[in-house]
């Protein structure tokens, strides 16, 4: 029950941001849904690689490269689901980030509730 309430919060997230920016579009809340399941299963699975490969880059760059390896996640994303866009790279490094927030704040509601 736990981990749809939170991929509902996540969808809703992920539509939040897509009025927000410019950038990135979503056409429905199933489509929504479907990104943030989506966004879930390649953070499980491709990034954990992503982040090894990519090990001395980001401990080079004192982690900031984590920000390009989430922004290929979204691009990643993007490609697979019709009806979610993202137009460009640096579009993508700013949904990530602002995500990372709106998710914060959705997850902090969620757990005073209980």
């Amino acid at each position: 029950m736990k981990l749809i309430l939170r991929l509902l919060l996540n969808a809703i997230a992920v539509v939040i941001l897509s009025y927000v920016l410019p950038g990135v579009g979503v056409d429905s809340m199933m489509t929504a849904i479907l990104v943030a399941v989506v966004l879930s299963i390649l953070n499980f699975l491709v990034k954990p690689i992503l982040v090894i490969f990519t090990l001395p880059i980001t401990i080079l760059t004192l982690g900031l490269f984590l920000l390009v390896i989430n922004a290929i996640i979204i691009l990643l994303a993007a490609k697979l689901i019709d009806g979610f866009y993202v137009s460009g790279f640096w579009w993508a490094v700013i949904f990530s980030l602002l995500l990372a927030i709106l998710q914060t704040i959705l997850h902090s509601i969620l757990k005073e509730d209980q």
